[in-house]
């Protein structure tokens, strides 16, 4: 629950635009990366401080600085002075419980989106949030861990593979975007592989069914779905912004990545609705299998309830009972007794009821 209700009580009471890291800390030491590349020339390196970053700004060809670790407010804030980032942006950038959006400032577009990991241990999703500003020949990534899904797109560069050399930082940006969106996928076929799995549990014994499990797949459909429909709308946006920063041969890739998004969208709510339908069909046989263990106990108690009742009549130690000092007496209680139950289990018979 605490993945899906978010509390930011750090922020309550501040104005707008003061910086406070609200998450968790997950690096020692914030790590920069730099990537700068043309049709001719190609730099990967690590980068000690923020200052080295600088020039990258008006290099010719383009440029990707990425950032690890957003604990280091003060590294923010200069880095943000020195590109024109507005102290809004910086904020959301350092609040990692940000809900993905997408909004163009006009000399940038800032993108918040969510990069989603599949724990097979735990069988969790984790989240983290990537902040992309896209400028003109510049594409800057704000990570809150050092891990990502962006290396094939690193290597791709590296190789001179693709597109990328030969285009600028608008299908840089749109790549990164993509290499989330793929990552979903991922996830959703592996919690598909889960749901097929459950699927035949509860089809071949119900009373071995693990309905913890499938409360967990519905839970973390409903964090995925949180984390995935908002990039619908910031794709959309894209397509449609109209903004200079983005090429109009980029937008065509932009309308593959949209439907890619409802893709994703329609998977997710086919795997809660058929989720959803799985733990009815649990409910609905546990309680027919209760049903059925109270008709059959019913049923017994009904037999017995006549049979118990003329043993408590000849139980009773009056002189002048019929039958009580016969020698015939006992068989002939115990031979009623038995008739009765016969005649009850046929009645029963005749009404479907056994």
């Amino acid at each position: 629950m605490a993945r899906l209700i978010k509390k930011s009580s750090k922020k309550v009471g501040l104005h707008p635009g003061v910086l406070i890291h609200v998450g968790e800390k997950k690096l020692e030491k914030p790590r920069i990366r730099v990537i700068d590349y043309s049709d001719s020339q190609f730099e990967d390196k690590g980068l000690q401080t923020i200052d080295e970053s600088f020039p990258y700004r008006d290099t010719p060809g383009v440029s990707w600085i990425n950032i690890d670790g957003l604990h280091d407010v003060e590294l923010i804030e200069k880095f943000g002075k020195h590109f024109n980032v507005h102290p809004l942006v910086l904020e959301d950038i350092l609040n990692t419980e940000k809900r993905p959006l997408m909004e163009d400032y006009g000399d940038y577009i800032y993108i918040v989106i969510k990069m989603l990991y599949y724990e097979e241990k735990e069988n969790i999703i984790k989240a983290e949030q990537i902040s992309i500003i896209l400028c003109k020949n510049l594409v800057i990534t704000f990570q809150e861990g050092g891990g990502d899904v962006f290396e094939p797109i690193r290597e791709r560069i590296r190789n001179s593979k693709g597109r990328l050399r030969g285009t600028g930082s608008d299908y840089l940006a749109y790549s990164l975007v993509d290499s989330i969106v793929d990552n979903y996928f991922i996830i959703l076929e592996k919690f598909s592989d889960t749901l097929e799995s459950l699927e035949e549990m509860l089809m071949e014994d119900i009373t071995q069914y693990d309905l913890n499990e499938l409360h967990t797949l519905k839970r973390e459909m409903l964090f995925l779905r949180k984390s995935v429909w908002p990039v619908r709308e910031i794709v959309g946006n894209l397509e449609r912004s109209g903004s200079p920063l983005i090429n109009q041969t980029t937008i065509i890739y932009l309308r593959d990545l949209y439907d890619h998004t409802v893709q994703v969208i329609d998977t997710i709510e086919t795997v809660r609705e058929m989720t959803t339908g799985m733990l009815e069909i649990y409910l609905s046989s546990m309680s027919n299998r209760m049903n059925e263990v109270m008709k059959v106990l019913t049923i017994m108690a009904s037999i017995f309830i006549p049979l118990t009742f003329i043993a408590g009549v000849y139980g009773m130690n009056f002189d002048n009972m019929p039958e009580l000092h016969s020698k015939f007496g006992y068989p002939m209680v115990v031979g009623l007794m038995i008739l009765v139950a016969i005649i009850m289990i046929i009645f029963f018979k005749k009404r479907n009821w056994l």
